[in-house]
């Protein structure tokens, strides 16, 4: 009866082209309750359990914030007894090394399965063909898509432990695989060596992560990738859906009916879209289906989370690619895209620029399908990852949308797992809370909300001060070995770290400590309250303006750490190959998060979670989740400062000029100008003309226009940072009020809302127990 129960659950696959996992070994141990035991068992042998860990390599499949809220997902659903899969690629090349030479970041190859992956289990049982190319033959019994390119698709699982729950998820990644008659056909005919050697044209496929984070770039090995993950992925939910015995008299289920109710597909982004166009194929061309039937299941199974409202990384590929790569696809996108139009045309007769507006194909040379419109047309449930980014959405990007079916747009703010990010992290700050409330905020994290009862108890205000010492120790002693810098652990640790982008505005961050400089430089007998301000986070390989940030800072960093002016009153550091295994050594150790992006382009964040779960004050804008966290914790508990939507809305209508600011902040004007003038690139001067010039004439995320609310803000924090019981009583208070922030929470929402399944504390009785 057990194996039949199983199917009474409906099954959540979660695709995402980025499954951002780090390491793998401690969040073992302690989501099966073993890791003091392990400890124990590796001391009597002599052996420091913390220098094994540190040999692991990240699993870095994945850019940033997306990639890693995947893997938050799966630790949470796996803790929620949620019988789900994530589906992905197991690329052998996950997101580059960054070096920094001479202050410039250099990208080296991340050969993470060098040595062999002990996680992962290959299944080559379930290897399955994805077909490329071909054309589409007009038959008696409907098209068939024929003369394909078929590349083999071998799945490797890794095993997702829930916390202490005994419930084991798996997270299955594909390997592509060429067959073995790849190119020895007829037209090889003599060329063996060359027919062998070209396998790796099928090979490279699941070869290396597009390094990329918000920005599109339509390549077609990108859109091989996108496919053969949706491909593989829906072949093998088929086929266990058909070999399911559960409530079917045949051996192997050939009725569709229930698929929608067993199966739920979440597309994270519109990276895995195809699945849409795919299943469709499936169930029109293979299982025979009438398309209104098929087009009923594919939507009721399929849900789209969108990450971004950037236009820049919306992805809109072009028709000429999909008709080469992915024929049949392309004729049903045609015609979901007619059936799609007429029903608008229906709702609003003679409005011929509303379907120009949502219409799936985009005019222009090239013609191009915009893919989250199918994304929208193609699922029950469109959700953003913030509020303020979920009614964005339906206000903008896809009103015309939400104006006709308002019921399929939600909000799911992201969430981070407790376990990681505070449990295996911060495990000092993990006891004391444990001390004061019990183990249970673990699991619900809303249990934090408690500690609100300490806020004025002094041992506890001491216990958090100590730790938080502790970790910013430690994580000095660490960058003393790594980069061989010596910095005041009596300073204010000030850090951001995320990818680098314009929009995240580091350079807001960077123009406030060179006017630190210029004040300290200007009296240099005041006292100032002493900075550590850290930078860290990666470029994409091909975003100049990403490196030019990069160079910047690290210039900067040598003139002022160099300078016997400043002394250790500023010190300004970039965090060389930030990645998750590094996040879980800098979070805990921080006193001040940045997250200032321009109001209105971070979807929601996840890095401001980490921190103020880990005891760190956010300063920041009202943008993304930043604004439910100064909701949850009271605004007074943050530094908040600058432009809202509405007023960057107003900038936008009235223009932005620069130059009124620069003119106006002598302050500004000072900084912009050492830039300009070559003050911190003395050999090279005219380093840093293109990045002054963008500020000046052509900057899209307004960095003037908050400096001077950011550098009065910054202000207010050296203010409260004098006074450490009033600063400690935010932390507490900051600490106490991100229970809402927990990925089990998130989960939970979309396992109601969008899959229409419950949640479950139950936990399964170890494999030593026998079951009834």
């Amino acid at each position: 009866p057990i194996l039949s129960v199983c199917f009474l659950l409906q099954r959540i696959h979660y695709l995402s082209l980025e499954f951002y996992m780090g390491r793998t070994l401690q969040n073992t141990m302690i989501n099966l309750g073993l890791q003091n035991a392990c400890d124990e068992a590796i001391y009597q042998l002599g052996l420091d359990l913390e220098e094994l860990e540190e040999i692991e390599e990240d699993a870095g499949l994945g850019n940033g914030g997306l990639g890693r809220l995947a893997a938050c997902f799966l630790d949470s659903m796996a803790s929620l007894g949620l019988a789900a899969y994530g589906y992905g690629i197991r690329y052998e090349f996950g997101i580059f090394n960054q070096k920094i030479t001479n202050g410039w970041q250099v990208e080296e190859a991340d050969d993470w399965l060098r040595y062999g992956n002990p996680w992962e289990k290959a299944r080559p049982e379930y290897m399955l063909p994805v077909h490329f190319y071909g054309r589409v033959e007009q038959t008696h019994e409907g098209p068939k898509w024929v003369d394909t390119q078929v590349v083999l698709a071998m799945p490797y699982d890794t095993p997702v432990p829930g916390y202490k729950n005994n419930t084991v998820n798996t997270m299955r990644l594909w390997s592509a695989k060429a067959p073995n008659d790849f190119n020895l056909q007829e037209f090889n005919v003599g060329d063996y060596i060359q027919a062998v050697l070209d396998r790796n044209l099928a090979e490279n496929i699941s070869r290396v992560l597009y390094p990329n984070d918000n920005f599109f770039e339509g390549k077609e090995l990108r859109l091989k990738q996108e496919y053969f993950v949706v491909a593989a992925t829906l072949q093998d939910i088929i086929r266990r859906f058909k070999s399911s015995k559960f409530g079917c008299r045949d051996p192997v289920r050939t009725s569709f009916e229930a698929f929608s109710e067993k199966v739920a597909i979440q597309l994270n982004d519109t990276h895995p879209a195809l699945a849409i166009p795919e299943l469709m194929r499936i169930l029109v061309d293979i299982e025979r289906l009438d398309w209104e039937k098929a087009w009923e299941i594919t939507t009721k199974t399929c849900a789209y989370t969108n990450h971004t409202v950037l236009p820049e990384a919306l992805e809109r590929w072009p028709i000429y690619m999909f008709e080469k790569l992915l024929p049949r696809h392309l004729q049903i996108i045609y015609e979901i895209n007619q059936r799609h139009l007429d029903r608008v045309a229906a709702l609003y007769p003679g409005d011929s620029d509303r379907l120009c507006r949502m219409s799936l194909i985009e005019e222009g040379n090239p013609k191009r399908i915009n893919m989250a419109h199918l994304c929208v047309v193609g699922s029950h449930a469109v959700n953003g990852v913030a509020r303020i980014h979920s009614d964005i959405v339906k206000t903008t990007v896809f009103k015309d949308f939400c104006d006709i079916e308002p019921e399929k747009f939600q909000n799911k703010t992201n969430g981070i797992t407790p376990r990681r990010w505070l449990l295996l992290c911060n495990p000092g700050l993990a006891d004391i809370i444990a001390e004061k409330i019990g183990e249970e905020f673990l699991t619900d994290l809303f249990q934090l909300r408690k500690l609100l009862d300490f806020v004025d108890d002094s041992v506890f205000i001491r216990d958090v001060a100590n730790v938080k010492q502790e970790n910013k120790l430690k994580f000095a002693a660490y960058l003393e070995s790594e980069y061989k810098v010596n910095i005041n652990p009596e300073s204010i640790f000030d850090i951001q770290v995320k990818r680098i982008h314009e929009y995240k505005r580091q350079l807001l961050n960077c123009l406030h400590v060179i006017t630190l400089y210029n004040r300290i430089k200007k009296e240099p007998n005041k006292k100032f309250v002493p900075r550590t301000v850290m930078i860290g986070g990666k470029a994409a390989p091909g975003y100049h303006m990403a490196k030019m940030i990069i160079k910047l800072f690290t210039s900067v960093g040598e003139v002022v750490n160099h300078d016997p002016v400043v002394g250790d009153r500023l010190k300004v550091i970039f965090l060389e190959n930030y990645r998750v295994s590094l996040a879980e050594k800098v979070i805990p150790a921080a006193d001040l998060s940045e997250q200032i992006s321009t109001a209105g382009t971070e979807a929601s964040g996840t890095g401001n979670m980490k921190f103020m779960l880990n005891g760190a004050l956010t300063i920041g804008t009202m943008d993304g989740a930043n604004v439910e966290m100064a909701e949850e914790a009271g605004e007074e508990n943050l530094f908040i400062f600058g432009m809202r939507v509405e007023d960057v809305e107003a900038m936008d209508k009235k223009g932005y000029n620069a130059r009124e600011y620069y003119e106006r902040l002598p302050e500004l004007k000072q900084v912009i100008d050492q830039i300009s003038a070559g003050y911190f690139s003395p050999k090279e001067p005219e380093l840093f003309k293109d990045m002054v010039n963008m500020l000046m004439n052509h900057d899209r995320f307004k960095v003037f226009a908050d400096y001077e609310a950011y550098i009065r803000c910054q202000e207010k924090v050296n203010e409260l940072y004098r006074n450490p019981k009033e600063w400690t009583k935010k932390v507490i208070r900051n600490i106490a009020a991100s229970g809402k922030f927990s990925s089990d929470r998130t989960i939970a929402e979309y396992a109601r809302e969008i899959w229409g399944v419950e949640p479950s504390d139950v936990k399964i009785p170890p494999p030593n127990e026998p079951r009834e």
